[in-house]
């Protein structure tokens, strides 16, 4: 019985110890201090808050262990809900949101072929310049593919 106890407290405890990776997540005001430590690229996730989409890619893909642990070593993640009403400052400029608009930021991120899709993913290389946008839903077994490649440009 001492034996049955003992496996069942240590097969708790490993469990317990098991590293669960959780994606960070970062502010706008947060990033400018961190690249200027260490410069990453940016990986923006425009959503809106109705957007069952946009809620499922944040459940799904981004709290994939894989994919967490790729963009925590590898990239700076923000998430811009496109209707904040939050003023944000960002590489010396501010950005707001015009009466019953969009967010100017959100707008100047996400649009691509003059229109905006949510969720868009927007990838900002080191120096803050618009890499790449992906507009609408990926799941992890394509988008490990998508930061892979990236990954690989960058190197």
């Amino acid at each position: 019985m001492k034996n049955i106890c003992l496996i069942l407290l240590l097969h708790s405890f490993l469990n317990f110890a098991q590293k669960t990776d959780k994606l960070t997540v970062y502010s706008f005001e947060e990033i400018e201090n961190l690249q200027q430590q260490n410069p990453k690229p940016l990986l923006i996730f425009v959503y809106t808050d109705w957007c069952d989409i946009c809620f499922g890619m944040k459940k799904t893909t981004f709290q994939n262990e894989e994919i967490s642990t790729i963009l925590n070593t590898d990239f700076y993640v923000i998430y811009l809900n496109a209707e904040t009403e939050k003023e944000i400052s960002f590489l010396g400029k501010s950005y707001k949101k015009p009466s019953s608009k969009i967010h100017e930021l959100a707008a100047i991120l996400a649009k691509k072929n003059n229109q905006i899709v949510y969720p868009t993913t927007v990838i900002l290389n080191k120096e803050c310049k618009i890499e790449t946008q992906l507009q609408g839903f990926m799941n992890s077994k394509n988008f490990k593919p998508f930061l892979d490649a990236l990954l690989a440009k960058d190197n």
